[in-house]
């Protein structure tokens, strides 16, 4: 499945850039940081390193679609992850990883 995705998304731009880890995790800690107070192209900007905008946008597709991060009606970006509750998850003896 993940890879019907990838390939999908390299049809539709191929100018789009494979991200580096250490760039989607510097992605999600200022999103993390930031929660609730940057656009899209504001987080962009205020990124502490560049990063081109074709790569950003697959940091924050991938981010979105693992639930890591949301969008409210002005469009400012919001970290929604909660490690707390997936480990209280884990422990229920009903889940099973």
């Amino acid at each position: 499945m993940a890879q019907t995705v990838q390939i999908k998304r390299k049809e539709e731009n191929p100018f789009a850039r494979s991200p580096t880890l250490d760039t989607v995790m510097m992605v999600e800690k200022t999103i993390e940081e930031h929660s609730g107070e940057y656009t899209k192209t504001q987080l962009w900007k205020s990124l502490p390193k560049k990063v081109m905008w074709q790569t950003f946008l697959v940091i924050i597709e991938y981010l979105t679609s693992i639930n890591k991060i949301a969008f409210d009606r002005e469009e400012h970006i919001a970290y929604i992850w909660n490690p707390t509750l997936a480990m209280k998850l884990r422990a229920r003896k009903e889940i099973k990883v």
